[in-house]
């Protein structure tokens, strides 16, 4: 079942939990402290990539009855969408350029290229799901209200369907993102705030309307006869960014190592106790810089769950501390390619479309759900230096001698 005892799970004592807060508290500070002109104008010229990207791919595509002029139009207007999400909008709107005190690039003022409003966003995401990250029942984003991706969630027939689910998530995503804060299951309950939910259902409507007129009617127009291909090669952009930020996202969230927590301790969790489940909760992307930028930094989610609201071009060499810190306390710091990790999501989402009765592995002891329980007793100790050994260790070590349920001497 999902960690209810954090340190327990993790094998550190309070005061080691407190004093990795203490060090990362640090690695902000110095972050901070050197934020400046780089910074800035590694955005600026972010910024300026994008609206090239995109002003090309629109002019290229007044030729789009061209196949080639199609494609390389299609290729540039995808570029830009990928960028102006992952890179600018999902970034801005964390405030990480807030210190800028620069209005085009301020959280209150960015309004992104997707269906879901600014707004209700930085409602779900910022708040909901980056104060409670992987916290079954208080983070939406933990299935995202339609898939079972943990054996917490109990197995009902429905989720026999959870590869379609996933598959069609993935083509809509930002139609997924944008019906998030409207909470169907409680309207389909009668548990909602009535008048709240019209006001978001018209806020989500406008935005909807703004972006399928902008894609579908007004760009494809001013391309005059060349309207119908320019109408399809909008449409392919935006399911190429939708696919690629779904696979980020969940490779960041459900891949093995990314745990998920019960919310017994949250109410009374220290800020040093959310740090801890930030970098048990989430998983990296390994590829190098062009990974990183087009990933919009979250190759390093360890680091951006850390912190935020720090410029993401930084994550890099912060990501080395935090690796450093991870060896300190013997932590897991979970990463590996993009492929691997998102194949490893999609083996997680088929497994839970099944009942636990066809499963091998203990709910305490499976890649895609592990607990404090798992260990079957109180953490071991180096019988040389009487320490207890840590958590990465004991992973390590299990993976060595065999499966985890039989070493950890699991039902």
């Amino acid at each position: 079942m999902a960690i209810s005892d954090i340190e327990e799970y993790a094998h550190l004592t309070d005061a080691d939990v407190e004093a990795i807060g203490r060090e990362l508290d640090a690695i902000r500070r110095d972050i901070e402290e050197s934020r400046g002109d780089r910074d800035a104008r590694y955005l600026r010229n972010t910024i300026r990539l994008q609206r090239g990207l995109e002003l090309g791919g629109r002019a290229v595509l007044f030729g789009s009855r061209k196949r080639s002029l199609w494609v390389l139009g299609t290729g540039m207007l995808s570029l830009s969408k990928i960028i102006e999400n992952m890179e600018l909008g999902h970034n801005v709107m964390h405030g990480q350029w807030d210190w800028m005190n620069d209005p085009e690039v301020h959280s209150m003022n960015w309004e992104w290229d997707n269906a879901d409003p600014s707004a209700h966003w930085k409602i779900t995401h910022n708040y909901a799901h980056h104060k409670y990250t992987n916290v079954l029942g208080m983070d939406d984003d933990v299935g995202f209200g339609l898939l079972r991706v943990t054996r917490d969630q109990r197995w009902k027939p429905f989720y026999l369907g959870n590869l379609a689910y996933n598959a069609i998530l993935a083509a809509l995503f930002q139609y997924g993102l944008a019906i998030q804060l409207l909470e169907l299951g409680k309207v389909r309950r009668g548990r909602d705030d009535r008048e709240l939910t019209k006001k978001r259902g018209k806020e989500v409507l406008a935005k909807l309307g703004s972006q399928t007129l902008k894609d579908y009617v007004v760009y494809p127009a001013l391309t005059g006869k060349s309207w119908k291909s320019t109408a399809k090669a909008n449409a392919t952009a935006n399911l190429v960014r939708n696919l690629w930020t779904n696979a980020v996202i969940f490779c960041g969230h459900f891949p093995d190592g990314a745990e998920k927590f019960s919310k017994v301790d949250i109410d009374n969790e220290t800020h040093a106790q959310w740090y801890l489940r930030q970098m048990l909760g989430s998983a990296n992307i390994s590829g190098g810089p062009v990974m990183d930028f087009m990933t919009g930094n979250l190759s390093y989610q360890i680091e951006h769950h850390v912190f935020p609201d720090l410029p993401s071009n930084r994550y890099r060499e912060i990501s080395i501390r935090v690796k450093q810190l991870c060896d300190k306390y013997d932590l897991p710091y979970t990463t590996g390619p993009l492929a691997v990790q998102y194949w490893k999501s999609w083996r997680t989402i088929a497994k839970l479309s099944l009942p636990d009765r066809y499963l091998t592995d203990t709910r305490d002891a499976a890649p895609e759900t592990a607990s404090e329980a798992g260990f079957g007793g109180p953490p071991a100790t180096d019988p040389l230096t009487g320490c207890r050994i840590g958590l990465a260790t004991t992973i390590r070590e299990t993976r060595k001698r065999g499966p985890v349920r039989r070493i950890l001497g699991m039902r």
